[in-house]
């Protein structure tokens, strides 16, 4: 099927993503793995929450952390540019009638949930409690030097749905998985903020969030935390990389949490902001789409995702498969 037309002016403005909650079954185990070993600041902490952010965010937090009996994902947090968006962002919701309802989130202005057609849980707000920088205090710098959440990555039981769903809301294409058989998406990258992509959505049992990616300074911070994972009970964590993907050139490493919610550190991808930019298509069994070098993904990348919260994941319309790691 062929790409939607960017949709320039969307009803609302969207700036970027913003920040994901993670359920998680043992707080504890949760903190040690993403604030001593990933260096993501804690920003406030209680009972059973805890707020993080990275290095370069003025924000109040990227990733919220709850206790919970057992792990998944909750709402996946996107900015907007004024409470005004809201107001017509709730009427967009409205008019496809998926719910909409405004909470109360710590740290933010008046929020809107909603959930797209698939189920994903969404959230979005316009202002956030701004924090001191800490980017130039290097002596809080530690594990892999996380500077900026990047991105989310969510499984898809339709693509192309997907895909059409969020170009309505403004999010535009920048490369593209295409089955050869069949003619439809098997992924695809979108974005808002000038990246890559701030969602992107991978064919598979879904919805399910795939995974979290942080941006960090080089690649060097991403061998630096290999060999702190590997000496500090961690080495099981480590599911894929570290290597260069082929889509989005960014160079990339995928972990595990304590609760199997996989996370990304990514850096070096590209500068999209031009409007007329025009996406890059890749072949399905390309095996450099993966990964630059060509070394395929294990069957894990492909099958294994945290499901969320209150939605039912429903097996993928389209049966093509990429090439798997043996």
């Amino acid at each position: 099927m062929p790409l939607p037309t960017p949709n320039l002016y969307p009803a609302f403005n969207i700036v970027r993503l913003s920040h994901v909650e993670l359920a998680v079954t043992d707080l504890a185990k949760s903190r040690a793995f993403y604030v001593d070993t990933l260096g993501l600041q804690v920003t406030d902490e209680t009972a059973d929450t805890i707020y993080l952010r990275a290095m370069e965010e003025r924000g109040h937090h990227c990733i919220v952390l709850k206790q919970s009996d057992h792990a998944e994902a909750r709402d996946l947090g996107f900015k907007v540019f004024s409470d005004e968006d809201l107001d017509k962002a709730e009427h967009f919701f409205k008019a496809k009638d998926l719910p909409v309802e405004w909470v109360e989130r710590p740290y933010q202005s008046r929020t809107l949930r909603t959930r797209d057609p698939h189920g994903i849980p969404l959230e979005f707000y316009s202002r956030m409690d701004r924090l001191a920088p800490i980017h130039q205090k290097y002596a809080l710098y530690k594990g892999v030097k996380p500077l900026r959440i990047d991105h989310f990555n969510c499984f898809s039981p339709d693509v192309d749905q997907s895909v059409a769903f969020y170009n309505e809301l403004g999010f535009r294409v920048t490369e593209f998985t295409e089955d050869a058989e069949t003619g439809r998406l098997w992924a695809a990258w979108t974005h808002r903020k000038g990246g890559v992509h701030d969602i992107a959505f991978t064919n598979g049992l879904g919805p399910r969030l795939h995974h979290v990616a942080f941006w960090v300074p080089t690649p060097l911070n991403i061998i630096d935390l290999l060999d702190l994972m590997a000496t500090t009970g961690y080495v099981g964590n480590i599911e894929r990389g570290p290597g260069r993907h082929g889509i989005s050139n960014a160079f990339f490493l995928y972990i595990r949490d304590p609760d199997g919610h996989r996370i990304e550190i990514y850096c070096s991808d590209y500068q999209t902001v031009d409007p007329d930019l025009e996406p890059i298509k890749w072949d399905l069994k390309d095996p450099q789409r993966q990964t630059l070098w060509g070394a395929p993904a294990p069957r894990s990348w492909f099958e294994e995702g945290s499901t969320f919260a209150g939605t039912e994941p429903r097996p993928s319309a389209l049966a093509a498969s990429p090439i798997i790691a043996p």
